[in-house]
């Protein structure tokens, strides 16, 4: 059996290029979406992640606003510029860029965000209506495993799901997504005993656990849906095993995910890669949930 491939970045190609249509019919009603990104101090991961966004945002003409405060500035500070920018009309998505400096309370600067801002799903509002089955915007890794998930266009219904790791971006809100489509949802982690067990039984298994390589043939189901979650660095190695250096003398590195794909691949029926799966869908439902929030502004219905 080889699996077959979930192309996540073919899949984000086109709700980007729907995506697209609706922004500009928006933009001629002089409606157009807008969103804004606030980073605390300066990190070079964070603001590469910011400076791609802005990238896809302005390839279909979202409106991009990135805004820095200082590394030492106090908490009250940036509440209160969350509060000025909920106010403001011409703003419709806000994001907090993580990491925040030490001493800043995620979840306290989290919750500050309005409910119909929070693009990224994390308020505890916005989780609380995924509990009760009614989501308004849902974290955007979660949504995209889901999506990919959904992409297959196959019965879900009495299907069994694994998730390994239980985190407040994936796990947990992925599970409840599931939840709604009556597949039954397990959640694995470090206190998960026989995990291999639980992964060998699902009908879909997702890793979000962080680990290179740590999903195994042996863990799969024969015909499995496996989503790969995790973005990890490792060095590219040479025939004898050693790491290969860079015209710089420095290893040169590669982005592998949790599943060993190579080994999956064989038994699983399909599987995502890693790059090319979860992350760029995770970039489309960002900017999918900002068009919404625009349109539920100008009081506009969604059809997505």
């Amino acid at each position: 059996m080889t699996a077959k491939i979930i192309d996540g970045k073919a899949i984000a190609r086109k709700i980007l290029d729907e995506l697209a249509d609706e922004v500009a019919d928006l933009s001629a009603r002089g409606k157009q979406p807008h969103l804004l990104a606030v980073q605390v101090g300066e990190d070079a991961a964070s603001s590469a992640y910011i400076s791609s966004q802005q990238k896809r945002c302005e390839e279909i003409g979202i409106k991009f606003t990135r805004e820095g405060l200082p590394a030492d500035a106090p908490e009250r500070q940036l509440l209160e510029r969350i509060r000025q920018l909920n106010d403001d009309k011409s703003v419709h998505g806000i994001m907090v860029q993580m990491p925040l400096p030490e001493g800043m309370n995620h979840m306290k600067v989290h919750t500050s965000i309005a409910p119909d801002k929070d693009v990224e799903g994390m308020t505890a509002a916005n989780m609380g209506r995924l509990v009760y089955g009614e989501p308004n915007f849902a974290p955007c890794t979660a949504m995209a495993a889901y999506s990919l998930i959904k992409s297959l266009k196959m019965p879900l219904r009495g299907l069994e799901a694994t998730i390994l790791g239980r985190s407040k971006i994936v796990g947990r809100p992925l599970y409840l997504l599931l939840l709604m489509d009556s597949v039954t949802p397990v959640i694995c982690h470090t206190g998960t005993a026989d995990l291999k067990a639980h992964a060998r039984n699902a009908d879909i298994l997702v890793s979000a656990v962080g680990r290179p390589g740590f999903v195994t043939a042996d863990m799969v189901k024969p015909g499995a849906v496996v989503i790969d979650v995790g973005i990890n660095r490792v060095p590219v190695l040479d025939e004898n095993g050693q790491p290969t250096l860079n015209e710089k003398g420095k290893k040169k590195m590669k982005t592998v995910g949790d599943v060993a794909f190579d080994e999956v691949s064989k038994v699983a029926g399909y599987i995502t890669p890693v790059p090319g799966g979860v992350g760029p869908m995770t970039v489309a439902m960002l900017l999918r949930n900002t068009v919404r929030a625009a349109k539920k502004a100008a009081g506009m219905r969604d059809a997505g």
